[in-house]
């Protein structure tokens, strides 16, 4: 009897220890995100989806935290002191406030960024080539050059150029600077519109009529999750919406050209699964992504007073139908 009692408790012992190697086996990520829209959501699935085809299964060696801070900076804040507190093994930030809030609380963990517009400028990084401390990531900085050759093509008649952006947010105004900067060299003016929350974007919109020829949004999110809002104020004033997130486009901008974001958080998911794997993220250059695909939303045209032409549309990768 008292064999088998201390081959019964051997036993016991043996299928704790490998419950402990199998729990110790599991990877955490946790991931925020400072808004909820389709193209920061598109970033969180494709992490998900990336660390997945790297071998890392949610349920089985993958435990993932997911938050979104809704737009509020003091929820970000929240979101990451608990993170912080949960030491996990990597920590996703998706857009630039999520990734400054993260930056600051989580010093001594491993930080991705994605869909950050100016790391440098956004103080994440001191140098894309060699970040340096606990921090790397992809940038999804714009490429406003082409985004103005491709609403000129369209609308070559216009000479003023409306963009609602909001002023508290880094990203947000770095790629409006550069917005000036570039219109200014080709002779074009840019009208601005504040908004620094989701329930100001329609008002700010409204403001743009009969000063801008077209409107032109970023991937400033605060906008882009009001981007309907702008859409509407489009149509009734027959002033045409450009989008730098070409999931605008099926929400009724007119075109776009970007890339696809859930493509930026595959890319994210390589980094993050190259950390997991005992990586320096200071000595990961920060990535970028080139690939640029063209939407259009010929209906939305004609709604807004234009009409796209056959070329431009047998060009695009995507030609979105959103009939009213």
């Amino acid at each position: 009897m008292a064999k088998r009692t201390l081959r019964t408790l051997l036993g016991a012992l043996l299928l704790t220890a490998t419950g402990l190697t199998q729990a110790d086996d599991t990877q955490t990520v946790a991931i925020t995100q400072i808004v909820e829209h389709p193209a920061l959501d598109a970033v969180y699935q494709g992490v998900k989806d990336e660390l997945n085809a790297q071998g890392y299964s949610e349920g089985d060696n993958l435990r993932i935290l997911h938050e979104s801070a809704q737009g509020n900076a003091a929820i970000a804040a929240q979101i990451a002191r608990k993170f912080v507190g949960e030491s996990p093994d990597v920590i996703v930030a998706i857009a630039t406030p999520s990734a400054q809030t993260m930056a600051a609380a989580a010093r001594n963990l491993p930080v991705v960024f994605s869909a950050v517009t100016d790391p440098v400028g956004a103080k994440l990084v001191p140098n894309l080539e060699a970040p340096g401390g606990n921090i790397t990531g992809v940038t999804d900085m714009l490429p406003i050059d082409r985004h103005i050759d491709l609403l000129q093509k369209v609308m070559p008649d216009a000479k003023k150029i409306g963009t609602v952006y909001n002023p508290g947010e880094a990203n947000a105004v770095a790629l409006v600077e550069l917005l000036e900067e570039r219109l200014a060299a080709r002779n074009l003016e840019l009208v601005k519109a504040a908004a620094t929350k989701t329930s100001e974007v329609l008002g700010a919109a409204r403001s743009l009529i009969g000063k801008a020829d077209a409107i032109y949004l970023t991937t400033d999110n605060t906008v882009v999750s009001a981007a309907e809002a702008v859409v509407s104020v489009g149509e009734r004033a027959k002033v045409p919406v450009f989008a730098a997130d070409t999931a605008t486009v099926s929400r009724g901008a007119v075109a776009a050209l970007g890339f696809d974001y859930y493509d930026h958080g595959r890319q994210t998911g390589v980094l993050v699964a190259r950390i997991l794997e005992g990586a320096n993220p200071g000595e990961m250059p920060v990535e970028s992504v080139d690939k640029l695909n063209l939407f259009v939303n010929p209906a939305a045209a004609e709604r807004m007073g234009i009409t796209l032409s056959d070329e431009l549309i047998e060009s695009a990768q995507e030609v979105v139908s959103s009939e009213q």
